[in-house]
C-alpha cells in the first residue's frame, strides 16, 4: 500500500514539473524571444539585401559601356548602410531583457530574484548582503561561472556559497563594480527567455546614485523597488527612484512589499497596513513619479513573502508539497500575489523591451529600406530613360543604314549608265579626231626638221627622232581636240558623284570629302608607240626615172604583170616604130633622165622619204584608230570607277561604323535590361522588407503601447 502511494505522488509530481515547464514555455517573456528571433531574421535579410544592392550598384557604377545611371554618393551611401546595419545586428544578438533591482540593505532583494529563479543562485538570509552590482543571466553551458568587470577569465562556481565565498574574497570589489553570474540554462528556465536581472547593494549605503543610474539602469526595462512592508518608504529609496525617472521616460516600476508574511502575526492590522502601504505607494507612483495613473497602480504594487516563494518552489523541485512545513497564514494568497506580479512584470517587460529595444532599430530599418529603394527606383528610372534613348538612337541608325543601301544600291546602277555613255563618247571623239589628224599627217611630217642623208647611221637617227615627233604631235593635236572637253565632262560627273554620296556620309566628314578623295589632274594619254608601229618601214631613196619603161609598167600594170609585160613586147616595139621617131623619141627621154637626174638631190630624196612614211604610217595608225578610242575611254572609266570607289569606300566605313553603333546599343539595351530587372527586383525586395518591418511593428511594436 505504502509503495502505491509513494508511486503515485512520483506520478503526481511529475505531472506537476510538466505543467510548471508548460506554464514557463508560455510565458509572455516568449513574445520578447519570438520578437527578437524576427528581428534578427528580418536583419539579417536586410544586410544580405544591402550587400546585394552595394555590390550592384559598384559593378553599375563601374560599368563603362553605360552613361552614369547612379552616382559615386549613392554608392558609398549604400555601402555605409552595410557596417551600420551589421553594426545594428550585432547590437540586436546581444540584445535581452533586464529588469533592475533596488531596495535598501537586507531587504530581500537577492531573495526575490532567486525566488523568481526556482533556486538558490545568489547568496541571501543572515550574514550575506549583496555589496556589488550583480548581473545574473542565462548560459547555454552546463557549469556556471564568474565574469568580473574588465576581465575575461570565467571563475567557476557550483553552488551559492562558493560564489557568496568568491565574491567577499575579492578586494578589489566595490558598490560599483559588476559582476556577471553565468548560470545554466538548464537549472533555471526563466533565464532561457532571453531575461537578465540585476541586483544591487542597498541604494542605503552609497552616495553615488547617479553613476549607478549612468553604469547600470539606462538600459534597464523594468525596475524593481523590493521595500519592506514592516516600514513605509525611505526618502533614499524615493530620491533614487526620482533620479531615474528624470533621466528616462516613464520608467516600468514595480513595488515589491516583502516580508508581508509578518503580517499574519497582526491579523487584525494586515488590511490596514496594507491600504496605507497601498496609498502611499500609489501615491509615489502617481503623484510624485507620474509613471503611471492610478488605474494602472494596482498591477504595479504587491505585497508577498519572497522567502515563503522561494522556500516552497524549492520544494516543489525537490518533489515535495510546496505548502509543506511551517508556513504563516495566508501563504497561499501570498504565492497567488506573488505569482500575479511574476505574470503582470513578465508582461510589462516583454512588451516594454521589445519596444524599447527594438523599436528604433525598426524604424532606422525602414528607413534604410525606404533610402535603398528611392536609390533603386532612381536607378530604375535613369536605365529606363537611357535605354528609351538607345531605342531611338538604334532606330534612327537602323533608318540611317536601310536609307544608304537603298541609295547607294540607286546611285550605283545611276552612275554605271552615265560611265558608259561618256566612255562611249570619250570613244567617238577620240576615234574622229585621230581619224582627222592621220589625214593630216603629211602636214605634221612635213613640219620636221633635221639633216636627211641616206646612209644607215643617218637615216636610222632620222626615223627616230621623226618617230618622236609624230608621235607629240599626234599626242598633243589629240589632246587639243579632245582632252579639254573630256577632262570637262569627267570633272562634272566626277562632281555630281561627290555631289549624289555626300549625303550618305556623316555630316562631320561631308566638309573634308576633297581631302578624303584623291583627285589628280586628270590627263588623257594617247600612246601611240609609232616606234613600234613602224618599225618595218622599208625607205627607198634610190633614184627612179619617172618615164622609165619599168616605172611606167610598174603605174600602169602593177609590179608583178610588169616583168611579163617587158619581156613579152620588147622585140614588137622595135618592128612597129621606125628608128628616127625611135631617135627622137630616145633624144628626149634622155633629155628628161638628164633633167630628172639633175634634180635627184638630197632635198628630193627627202621629200620621197616623207611621201613613202606618210603612206606607210597612215595605214598603220588606221589600225589602231579603234584601239586608241577604246584606251581613252577605258582611261575615263578607271578615272570614273576610281572616284567612284574611293565614295563608295567612305560610304562603307560609314555603314561599317553604324553597323558597329547598333551592335554597341544593342549590347547597351541588352546591360540596360538586365539594369532593368535586377533594380527592379531589388526595390521590390525593399518593398518586401519593408512589409516585413511593418508586419512586425503590428505584430510586437504596436501591441506593447
Amino acid at each position: 500500500m505504502s509503495l502505491l502511494f509513494t508511486r503515485s505522488k512520483s506520478i503526481v509530481a511529475v505531472k506537476k514539473d510538466k505543467r510548471h515547464m508548460a506554464e514557463v514555455n508560455a510565458s509572455p517573456l516568449k513574445h520578447f524571444v519570438t520578437a527578437k528571433k524576427k528581428i534578427n531574421g528580418i536583419f539579417e535579410q536586410l544586410a544580405s539585401y544591402i550587400q546585394e544592392s552595394s555590390t550592384f550598384l559598384e559593378e553599375t557604377h563601374r560599368n563603362v559601356e553605360l552613361d552614369p545611371v547612379t552616382t559615386e554618393e549613392q554608392v558609398l551611401e549604400v555601402k555605409g548602410y552595410l557596417s551600420k546595419v551589421s553594426g545594428i545586428s550585432e547590437v540586436l544578438a546581444r540584445r535581452h531583457m533586464k529588469v533592475a533591482f533596488f531596495g535598501r540593505t537586507s531587504n530581500g532583494k537577492s531573495t526575490v530574484i532567486n525566488a523568481m529563479l526556482w533556486d538558490k543562485v545568489l547568496p541571501s538570509g543572515i550574514g550575506h548582503t549583496t555589496n556589488c552590482f550583480l548581473r545574473v543571466e542565462g548560459t547555454d553551458g552546463h557549469d556556471a561561472f564568474l565574469l568580473t568587470e574588465g576581465s575575461e577569465e570565467k571563475r567557476s562556481v557550483k553552488t551559492v556559497n562558493q560564489l557568496a565565498h568568491a565574491l567577499h574574497q575579492n578586494e578589489f570589489l566595490n558598490a560599483g563594480s559588476l559582476v556577471s553570474v553565468m548560470w545554466p540554462n538548464s537549472k533555471c528556465p526563466l533565464l532561457k527567455d532571453d531575461l537578465v536581472l540585476m541586483d544591487s547593494p542597498g541604494i542605503d549605503v552609497t552616495t553615488e546614485l547617479d553613476s549607478w543610474i549612468d553604469k547600470f539602469c539606462l538600459d534597464a526595462d523594468v525596475f524593481v523597488l523590493v521595500a519592506n512592508s514592516e516600514s513605509t518608504l525611505m526618502q533614499t529609496e524615493k530620491q533614487f527612484f526620482h533620479k531615474v525617472n528624470e533621466r528616462l521616460s516613464r520608467p516600468n516600476i514595480f513595488i515589491l512589499n516583502n516580508r508581508w508574511d509578518a503580517s499574519a502575526s497582526e491579523p487584525e492590522y494586515m488590511e490596514e497596513v496594507r491600504r496605507q502601504h497601498m496609498e502611499r505607494c500609489t501615491s509615489f507612483l502617481v503623484d510624485e513619479l507620474g509613471v503611471v495613473d492610478r488605474a494602472q497602480a494596482g498591477d504595479r504594487i504587491f505585497f508577498v513573502s519572497a522567502k515563503e516563494v522561494l522556500n516552497a518552489r524549492i520544494q516543489k523541485a525537490q518533489g515535495m508539497p510546496e505548502g509543506g512545513g511551517a508556513l504563516a497564514e495566508g501563504f497561499q494568497v501570498r504565492m497567488f500575489e506573488f505569482q500575479n506580479f511574476e505574470r503582470r512584470f513578465e508582461e510589462c517587460i516583454s512588451q516594454s523591451a521589445v519596444k524599447t529595444k527594438f523599436e528604433q532599430h525598426t524604424v532606422r530599418a525602414k528607413q534604410i529600406a525606404e533610402d535603398v529603394r528611392l536609390i533603386m527606383d532612381s536607378l530604375h528610372i535613369a536605365a529606363q530613360e537611357q535605354r528609351v534613348y538607345c531605342l531611338e538612337m538604334r532606330e534612327e541608325r537602323q533608318e540611317r543604314l536601310g536609307f544608304i543601301d537603298k541609295q547607294l544600291e540607286l546611285l550605283t546602277q545611276d552612275y554605271k549608265m552615265k560611265i558608259k555613255q561618256i566612255t562611249e563618247e570619250v570613244e567617238r571623239q577620240v576615234s574622229n579626231a585621230m581619224a582627222e589628224e592621220i589625214r593630216r599627217l603629211s602636214v605634221l611630217v612635213d613640219d620636221y626638221q633635221m639633216d636627211f642623208h641616206p646612209s644607215p647611221v643617218v637615216l636610222k637617227v632620222y626615223k627616230n627622232e621623226l618617230h618622236r615627233h609624230i608621235e607629240e604631235g599626234l599626242g598633243r593635236n589629240m589632246s587639243d581636240r579632245c582632252s579639254n572637253v573630256i577632262t570637262t565632262s569627267l570633272q562634272t560627273v566626277q562632281q555630281e558623284m561627290i555631289d549624289g554620296l555626300k549625303p550618305l556620309l556623316p555630316v562631320s566628314l561631308r566638309g573634308q570629302i576633297d581631302m578624303l578623295i584623291p583627285r589628280q589632274c586628270f590627263t588623257l594619254s594617247y600612246d601611240l608607240n609609232c616606234d613600234k608601229l613602224c618599225a618595218d618601214f622599208q625607205e627607198d631613196v634610190e633614184f627612179h626615172f619617172s618615164l622609165g619603161w619599168t616605172m611606167l609598167v610598174n603605174r600602169f600594170l602593177g609590179p608583178k604583170n610588169s616583168r611579163r609585160a617587158l619581156m613579152g613586147y620588147n622585140d614588137q616595139v622595135w618592128k612597129a616604130v621606125g628608128w628616127r621617131l625611135i631617135a627622137l623619141s630616145f633624144g628626149l627621154y634622155g633629155l628628161l633622165y638628164v633633167y630628172e637626174r639633175l634634180t635627184w638631190t638630197m632635198k628630193a630624196k627627202e621629200r620621197a622619204f616623207k611621201r613613202q612614211f606618210v603612206e606607210y604610217a597612215s595605214e598603220k595608225l588606221q589600225l589602231i584608230v579603234s584601239y586608241t578610242g577604246s584606251n581613252c575611254s577605258h582611261q575615263v572609266q578607271q578615272e570614273l570607277a576610281g572616284t567612284f570607289a574611293h565614295l563608295c569606300q567612305q560610304v562603307d566605313v560609314t555603314r561599317e561604323n553604324l553597323e558597329q553603333e547598333i551592335a554597341a546599343m544593342n549590347k547597351k539595351i541588352e546591360i540596360l535590361d538586365s539594369l532593368q530587372s535586377k533594380a527592379k527586383l531589388l526595390r521590390n525586395k525593399a518593398g518586401w522588407l519593408d512589409s516585413e518591418l511593418n508586419m512586425f511593428t503590428h505584430q510586437y511594436l504596436q501591441q506593447s503601447r
